[in-house]
C-alpha cells in the first residue's frame, strides 16, 4: 500500500489497529479488505514473534491477559503514528479496544459495556436488571462438589434440563447440557477440569473460578451480525442454523443466510430478532462497533443468549461476501475510520432479500487425537454450489473436540438461489469430507 495514498482521497492514509492472536482466523481477510480500501492496518498481538515475520511493518507485542497495560501500549504507539480506529477479534480484545479507544478519544463503546458482553454472568445480571427475556440462572464456584451443585439448583427451584457454561470462553467451548442430577455431576467434573487448565485460567483467572448454570431454552437457534453506530444498530445478516442445537454439546455446523421465518414462529420474525438484539445492546451499554449475537427463537419471542462486541468468529465472515459481494471486513473497517455504514448495510440486506443465499459448513473435530489425513476435499470442490473450502487443521495437529476443544477442522462455503438449496449442498459436503485421526497414547 502506498503511504501517500489516502483512504479519503485527501492524501492522508487512515490507520486502524487490528487486535488478533495467533488463533484468529480472520487476519488475512482483514488485511485484504484494508488493502482494497487503502487503509493502513497495524497489528497488535500477544504473539508478536509468530506474526511479525509475515506482517509488512512488524507488530506491536502486547499482553492480552492485562487489558490495562495492553491498551496503554496501544495508546503510546499511537502517539508516534496516530490511529483512526481499533478493531477487536474476540471478547478479550474487545475490552482492550474499548480501553484504548477511551485513552485515544476514539469512537467506541464504554469499557464496562465491553466487559459485560465478554462475561456471561455480568451479561445475565444486566439483562435481568433491564427486564429483558433471559433464562433463569445461577453461578457457583467451579470447586463446588458435584452433588452440592444439584442441591443448590433444587434450592433455587431450577428445573432440568440446564446448561453449564464458562463465564469467559466462546465458540461453545465448555458448554454442556444436563438433563438430571447424575448427568449434571458428569458435566460439572468436565467443566471444572477445563477451567482448571492453566492455559484456560490464564485467559481470565477470576472468571475461571465460576461456572454459570442456566435453564435450557428450547427452540431453534439463529445468529445475528450487525454494526452499532453511535448506539444505532444496523442489521447486516441473520443466519439460520438448520441443524438442531439440543446438546449434550453444542458444536455448530451450518450457518445459512438469509433467515427464513417459519410459520410456527409467529413472534420470531426478522423485526423481532433485530429489536431483541438492539434492546440487549442498549441494556449492556454498547455504542459503537461490530456486534455478534446468538439467539433462541422461543415460543414467546427471541431470547438473546449471548452478545459479543466483535464480529462473527472463525471464517464465517466470508459468507456475507459470497452472498452479497460485500465483505464484512470492509464494513467494519469503514466504520472504524468514521464512515457512515448505513447505506452499505442496507445494500447487504437488499441483496440478501433478492434471491441470493450463502452458507458455511463448520467442520467440528470428530474425536481426540492426531490428524493423519483429510479425505474427500476434491469431491466436495466439484459439488455444484460450493464456492470455497478452507481447511485449517493440518496433518500432524493434535485435535480436541468440543466441549474441551475450541477449533474447527475447516470451513466449506456454498451459495445458491435460496437457503434450502445451500443447506442441502453443505449437508452433502459434510457427508463426503472425512478425517483420519489417530488416537494419542
Amino acid at each position: 500500500m502506498a503511504a501517500d495514498v489516502g483512504y479519503t482521497g485527501r492524501g492522508v492514509m487512515k490507520r486502524v489497529m487490528f487486535l488478533a492472536s495467533t488463533r484468529a482466523y480472520q487476519t488475512d481477510d482483514f488485511v485484504a479488505a484494508a488493502h482494497r480500501l487503502g487503509i493502513e492496518l497495524a497489528l497488535a498481538t500477544d504473539r508478536c514473534h509468530v506474526l511479525a515475520e509475515t506482517w509488512p511493518q512488524g507488530a506491536l507485542s502486547v499482553d492480552f491477559r492485562d487489558p490495562d497495560r495492553a491498551a496503554a501500549a496501544i495508546a503510546e504507539s499511537a502517539r508516534h503514528r496516530p490511529l483512526h480506529g481499533i478493531v477487536p477479534t474476540d471478547e478479550i480484545t474487545a475490552v482492550i479496544a474499548a480501553r484504548a479507544a477511551t485513552l485515544l478519544d476514539l469512537p467506541g463503546s464504554p469499557v464496562e459495556a465491553a466487559v459485560r458482553s465478554g462475561n456471561k454472568l455480568q451479561f445475565r445480571h444486566q439483562i435481568r436488571a433491564a427486564g429483558l427475556p433471559h433464562p433463569s440462572f445461577c453461578a457457583l464456584l467451579r470447586t463446588t462438589h458435584p452433588a452440592r451443585v444439584a442441591e443448590e439448583l433444587a434450592q433455587q427451584g431450577m428445573a432440568y434440563p440446564v446448561v453449564v457454561k464458562p463465564l469467559h470462553l466462546s465458540a461453545s467451548r465448555g458448554v454442556m447440557r444436563a438433563d438430571d442430577p447424575d448427568t449434571l455431576a458428569d458435566r460439572w467434573i468436565r467443566i471444572s477440569a477445563l477451567l482448571g487448565d492453566p492455559e484456560v485460567a490464564a485467559i481470565d483467572d477470576e472468571a475461571a473460578r465460576m461456572v454459570l448454570v442456566e435453564s435450557y431454552i428450547p427452540g431453534r437457534e439463529v445468529a445475528f451480525e450487525g454494526i452499532l453506530e453511535a448506539g444505532e444498530l444496523h442489521e447486516l445478516v441473520i443466519f439460520d442454523k438448520p441443524d438442531p442445537l439440543d446438546g449434550p454439546f453444542f458444536a455448530e455446523t451450518i450457518y445459512v443466510a438469509p433467515h427464513v421465518t417459519r410459520g410456527d414462529e409467529p413472534r420470531c420474525g426478522k423485526p423481532a430478532i433485530t429489536a431483541a438484539v438492539a434492546a440487549v445492546a442498549r441494556a449492556i451499554g454498547l455504542k459503537n462497533g461490530p456486534l455478534h449475537a446468538e439467539l433462541r427463537l422461543a415460543e414467546n419471542g427471541p431470547v438473546v443468549l449471548e452478545l459479543a462486541a466483535r464480529s462473527i468468529g472463525g471464517l464465517c465472515n466470508r459468507t456475507l461476501r459470497f452472498a452479497t459481494g460485500i465483505a464484512l471486513e470492509e464494513l467494519i473497517l469503514d466504520h472504524a475510520v468514521g464512515h457512515d455504514v448505513a447505506q452499505k448495510a442496507a445494500l447487504v440486506r437488499s441483496r440478501l432479500g433478492s434471491g441470493q443465499a450463502a452458507g458455511v459448513l463448520m467442520l467440528p473435530v470428530p474425536k481426540h487425537g492426531v490428524l493423519r489425513e483429510i479425505r474427500g476435499i476434491e469431491s466436495v470442490r466439484s459439488l455444484p454450489g460450493v464456492c470455497d473450502i478452507a481447511i485449517t487443521a493440518r496433518p500432524g495437529d493434535l485435535v480436541v473436540p468440543l466441549p474441551e476443544g475450541h477449533t474447527y477442522m475447516g470451513f466449506v462455503f456454498a451459495r445458491g438461489d435460496d437457503s434450502a438449496g445451500v443447506t442441502e449442498v453443505l449437508r452433502r459436503a459434510d457427508e463426503q469430507i472425512t478425517f483420519d485421526i489417530a488416537p494419542t497414547l
